[in-house]
């Protein structure tokens, strides 16, 4: 029975992965820390590492499994913009969880949405205080709105149809635009100019890095919500409370936040968060701040464990590894597969 070994374990991801490990004939050995340079040595003897999106995978990390003996990273999550891969091409394979529930992600959205429009959160803190007043509380009806949805993937694409249950418009930006699907695409300026509400479903590259920043704001109508559910650095956090204090923006929902790996995930309610901007987004009455829980359903969960010890089964197996991202698969996007099959 092959032994791998799992970073940054929670209660949740146990039961799941638990759940499948016979199944695929696998031994797990999982560690509470989150793996860096600092835990790698942890993996020595282990083949295999499992691995998340908030793990820092740099170049000394990988250096240092690859000489503790781990040939493959199996990322638990559909990101990967946390791995230096550069340094791991040629060294240690690395597959991930190319998709698990796009629902889940976008019901997490639209709920967000409707929880800052509605003030749900705010009434139920009043009402725990027999406090019934409604004062403060007015939202706006979301029939008939514009919401400029940036990113048409298949998250984005769900959560376009979860609108126009709603009756919304739905705008949409993406440099690749899906064919035939009726979606209204527009460019990003217009996009921007015409929302009534932006909602982010699109991957952190070196092309959408703040891309929601102090000028693309500027463009937006006074009063905009900005619905963040994909990856934080997409938005500059010190901008966006800027135009929140400023009130140009008119609420915002972020279940993630570009500096997150320290706090996200863990329990700090006995601590001071040292982070200026979090904590401003945090105190604002009109920002909902979630701790990076969009995907976090009973059916994605069941996915993301089935699909990552698939991935690992095809390592082990020496067949093709379906789920393999690489250094020339990213940058070039003309990675040569193997006569296996694999990325090298």
């Amino acid at each position: 029975m092959s032994r791998i070994c799992f970073f940054d374990t929670k209660p949740y991801d146990k039961i799941y992965f638990d759940m499948f490990k016979d199944k695929f004939g696998f031994e797990i050995d999982y560690f509470e820390p989150k793996l860096n340079a600092d835990t790698a040595i942890m993996a020595r003897g282990y083949e295999v590492v499992v691995a998340f999106v908030n793990d820092t995978i740099d170049a000394k990390t990988i250096d240092i499994l690859y000489n503790e003996g781990v040939r493959l990273i199996a990322m638990r999550c559909a990101g990967y913009n946390n791995i230096d891969f550069k340094a791991a091409y040629g060294k240690i394979h690395v597959v991930r969880v190319p998709a698990y529930s796009p629902y889940a992600v976008a019901e997490h959205a639209m709920a967000l949405l409707l929880t800052l429009n509605r003030k749900i959160h705010r009434a139920y803190n009043r009402t725990k205080e027999h406090n019934f007043s409604l004062n403060g509380l007015t939202g706006f009806d979301l029939y008939g709105k514009t919401i400029g949805v940036i990113g048409t993937g298949k998250i984005g694409r769900v959560f376009i149809d979860i609108c126009k249950g709603f009756g919304m418009k739905v705008l949409a930006y993406d440099p690749y635009p899906v064919k035939d699907v009726g979606i209204h695409y527009v460019d990003l300026d217009e996009l921007c100019r015409e929302s009534d509400i932006i909602s982010l479903h699109c991957p952190l590259t070196k092309e959408t890095k703040h891309m929601i920043k102090k000028e693309t704001i500027q463009q937006m109508k006074k009063g905009i919500y900005i619905i963040n559910t994909s990856r934080g650095a997409l938005i500059d956090s010190e901008a966006l409370l800027n135009a929140i204090k400023e009130e140009q923006v008119g609420g915002a929902v972020l279940d993630v936040y570009e500096e997150e790996t320290e706090f996200f995930y863990e329990d700090l309610s006995g601590e001071i968060i040292k982070d200026d901007i979090l904590s401003g987004l945090i105190s604002m009455p009109n920002v909902i701040v979630t701790s990076h829980q969009a995907f976090l359903t009973r059916e994605a969960l069941n996915k993301i464990a089935e699909i990552t010890l698939q991935n690992i089964k095809e390592y082990f197996s020496n067949a093709g590894l379906a789920n393999e991202i690489c250094y020339q698969c990213i940058k070039l996007s003309n990675c040569e597969k193997t006569d296996k099959n694999r990325c090298f």
